[in-house]
């Protein structure tokens, strides 16, 4: 790290250095970038010779610096996760940093302030850190990887199902904004030189139908070719094992490898999510429902990942797996009618109600016909989709676990232990109350933290919240029906 860290300082200080010797030439300013750069440089030495960590029987202690001491400490009986990363600045010297997180997160980008990170140990002592801290047992320095069983490996043929997960977006929005923000900075219009004027110029001689198509499919080329290559960066050498001792061991990567580890005895359950371009396409990926982890856009991120994009088979036989029951076999309740009208009349307002703003414009004299005429083209679709969310609802008791299923354009179906359900929430809306439908709402300590059955009947629905969490509102029932 003596020799990595100073560079990536330098690269770091790049701008200000950069700034100060072009902006500050003749003056001071120059110098003060270069004394800048040299204290950042230095900092970061000191830091790498200086930082030191002990496990002791009760909390894990790290601390550095040399002017400015920083020290930290995380109680042991409060670590949830110890992630294993090795990005290539740590794989060029067999290295890797260990995350020790406690399950709480932080709203920025680095670390949480209960997390502890161990930068550059050998992957030696990274395995058995991993070891000591989450099974709780003493290993020698020269320890040698547990005996695990393969509960799933990734596929090569399951690169197919890589464009439909339209990850591919993203970066080609990133790498728009970025040639935007430095053409505008630099008030330049790209269109106005080299191949993108001739292209501009080629654009405006053909038919605007003709530049449309031409325009969409040369953009899901593009986004299909980084869907597939960051689809083979994340998940390349992709292994799901469980360890003896009920641990769900986690590796993927390419360029950077990453080694997350799942007690058991914290996995709640998981979740089946099928975005609908990957839902047509046949595929899902499944993520587990565990305390500690990350939820929301940083799921994947977060280390929960249990399986990526794959066939809907394979998925749902991996969540059985690591659940230990077949809850994607589980035969899910209907829902009843008036479930379909909430979802038909809600997906029409949402069309209805910008064309009939749309149209108020248009009759003033403020727009053109056309704008509340193309809106209204979507009515079909809408009651389309409609329908579609309520296909999906459904919900079942399996054994030990409460399955619930919602949505359409991101259609999940989650399993989550009865167990570990801190109560159970019955709601309805005023709306809902009208129809006669109710929410049920299952709380627990990980994941998203509640999961809904949504627009379930009345009376169906206390049965389920009855069921879930036995004799939780049995005595509210009884109250009820003796008032009666």
């Amino acid at each position: 790290m003596l020799l990595i860290r100073p560079v990536l300082d330098l690269v770091r200080s790049l701008p200000v250095l950069v700034g100060a010797l072009v902006l500050g030439s003749g003056n001071n300013w120059q110098w003060i970038g270069l004394a800048f750069t040299a204290l950042t440089i230095a900092t970061g030495i000191s830091h790498c010779l200086t930082s030191r960590y002990r496990v002791s029987a009760t909390q894990v202690e790290w601390r550095t610096g040399l002017l400015l001491r920083k020290q930290r400490a995380v109680p042991r009986d409060r670590i949830r996760t110890v992630d294993v990363v090795s990005e290539p600045k740590h794989r060029l010297f067999s290295l890797a940093a260990v995350r020790i997180g406690t399950g709480r997160h932080s709203q920025g980008k680095g670390p949480g302030k209960d997390e502890l990170v161990l930068d550059a140990v050998t992957r030696q002592e990274a395995q058995r850190l991993r070891i000591l801290l989450l099974h709780r047992k003493t290993v020698p320095a020269d320890v040698v990887a547990p005996p695990e069983q393969l509960v799933a490996a990734v596929d090569r043929k399951w690169l197919r199902y890589a464009p439909f997960t339209l990850s591919g977006i993203a970066v080609v929005g990133a790498m728009l904004g970025t040639v935007y923000h430095f053409a505008h900075e630099l008030n330049l219009d790209p269109v106005r030189y080299g191949p993108l004027r001739e292209l501009a110029d080629r654009v405006t001689q053909e038919p605007v139908w003709l530049t449309v198509v031409t325009a969409a499919i040369g953009l899901l080329l593009l986004v299909s070719v980084l869907s597939v290559g960051g689809y083979v960066l994340s998940f390349w050498n992709f292994r799901l094992t469980r360890e003896p001792g009920g641990t769900l061991h986690i590796r993927r990567g390419l360029i950077t490898t990453r080694s997350v580890s799942i007690e058991e005895d914290r996995l709640r359950g998981v979740e089946l999510k099928e975005p609908l371009p990957l839902r047509m396409a046949g595929g899902a990926k499944c993520v587990a429902v565990a305390a500690g982890l990350r939820e929301g856009k940083g799921a994947d991120k977060g280390g929960g990942l249990l399986l990526p994009p794959a066939p809907l088979g394979r998925a749902q036989e991996v969540a059985g797996e690591v659940l230990g029951e077949d809850v994607a076999g589980a035969v899910l309740v209907r829902h009843p009618r008036q479930a379909l009208n909430r979802r038909i009349t809600r997906a029409l307002t949402s069309v209805l109600v910008p064309a009939a703003a749309l149209f108020l414009l248009a009759w003033a004299g403020a727009l053109p016909d056309w704008p509340w005429q193309l809106v209204l083209v979507l009515v079909p679709l809408a009651v389309l989709v409609g329908w579609d969310r309520y296909r999906t609802l459904g919900h079942a008791l399996a054994g030990r676990y409460l399955v619930t299923r919602s949505g359409s354009l991101a259609r999940t179906t989650v399993a989550v232990r009865r167990d570990g359900l801190t109560g159970i929430v019955v709601e309805r809306s005023w709306f809902q109350r009208r129809a006669g439908l109710v929410t049920v709402v299952a709380p627990i300590a990980a994941g998203r933290g509640r999961y809904h059955v949504v627009d379930v009947g009345e009376s169906a629905g206390l049965a389920l919240a009855d069921a879930t969490v036995p004799g939780l509102l049995t005595p509210f029932l009884v109250t009820a029906k003796r008032a009666e």
